[in-house]
């Protein structure tokens, strides 16, 4: 809507064309969503359902009574900022939907008494992932860039879809698990969608350096980063007030739109495999919890049984470690090593 406006105002007031610049769109949105969010968790807080605690989770008496599914006040905000800055393609428009249907399936769970059984949630994930992984590729033949290969890979849309659904399942669910210290996930998928929204803007949306790294380069590629930079933003918000000890929790109404969002934006950057290198953590941290349960309950194949997941839990118990040093360590584990290994996935192909 504002490019929309730029256009018919720059007649009347130069400066309007600001408007209809995209790096201008993507500081205007993430400043708006930051505040927006800031502002307006704290006056609604009192209205949401209340964290009972988690069965067999490290330290989740400490939660118990605090205001829980933070995400159906941010979330929204992250859609009605997007409306405002990104121009009404079908694509983008599927993507919001896939987003605040996320965010719907999430606070139904955070109100129930007893939570919704795990195949129930599962089953609608898939739904979700799936609506998200065609709405990337329309049904048209997708352009990736792979490790180890120099040359763009063309994969059809009957290939894609099944794999890009599993992808966005998978984020759903790690982002998920990793929800269990104070700003702990908030904090990790911020740096994910930093990461993220750099490479979609100057990277593969960079027709130049796109070029010179013999990458693809994808037009609207900016349009995705201004997703990234205003889900940052929101983020940015809710930690203030999430922060050790935080005063309110997102609860699966915030963990899951983050994480279909973040496999989304992983797809669009035409490499999959960016999710180990700017959500490494997370996966670590979650998926390979996930892993343990599906190998033990369909297949009887138990392993890393000294383990405890999430890890998160796992270095609390039996580690000594602090829940500010959870947050710090891991914090600095993707920090450091996503541009190190982000350099070599661009370089070494």
């Amino acid at each position: 809507m504002l490019p929309w406006l730029g256009e018919q105002l720059v007649q009347i007031y130069g400066p309007f064309r600001l408007l209809t610049s995209n790096l201008f769109l993507i500081g205007l949105g993430t400043i708006f969503a930051g505040v927006s969010a800031w502002y307006l968790l704290p006056r609604f807080w009192d209205r949401l359902p209340r964290d009972r605690g988690r069965a067999h989770a490290v330290g989740a008496q400490q939660s118990v009574g605090k205001p829980v599914s933070a995400g159906i006040i941010f979330i929204p905000i992250f859609l009605v900022l997007g409306f405002l800055i990104m121009p009404m393609q079908l694509r983008f428009i599927a993507i919001a939907l896939g987003v605040f249907l996320a965010m719907l399936e999430g606070y139904m769970d955070d109100r129930s008494q007893t939570g919704w059984s795990e195949y129930k949630l599962g089953a609608i994930d898939l739904a979700i992932a799936l609506l998200g992984a065609i709405a990337i590729c329309q049904f048209e033949t997708m352009q990736l860039w792979l490790p180890l290969i120099k040359t763009p890979v063309s994969v059809s849309p009957w290939i894609f879809i099944p794999l890009a659904t599993g992808l966005i399942w998978l984020t759903i669910n790690a982002t998920n698990c990793t929800d269990g210290v104070d700003g702990l996930s908030s904090s990790l998928s911020g740096l994910a969608f930093v990461f993220l929204g750099g490479i979609l803007y100057a990277v593969v949306g960079h027709e130049g350096i796109a070029g010179y790294l013999l990458l693809p380069h994808y037009a609207d590629g900016a349009y995705w980063a201004m997703m990234a930079f205003v889900m940052v933003g929101c983020l940015a918000g809710y930690l203030w007030h999430n922060a050790l000890p935080s005063a309110v929790l997102m609860g699966d109404s915030g963990s899951r739109p983050i994480g279909f969002l973040l496999g989304v934006l992983v797809l669009a950057s035409g490499n999959p495999f960016l999710i180990f290198v700017v959500a490494g953590v997370v996966l670590v941290n979650g998926a390979t919890g996930l892993l343990k349960v599906a190998l033990l309950r369909f297949f009887k194949i138990g392993i890393f049984r000294t383990i405890r997941y999430p890890l998160h839990d796992h270095v609390r118990q039996c580690l000594g470690w602090s829940n500010t040093q959870v947050l710090v360590r891991f914090v600095l584990l993707q920090a450091v090593g996503t541009p190190v290994f982000l350099l070599l996935l661009l370089k070494v192909r």
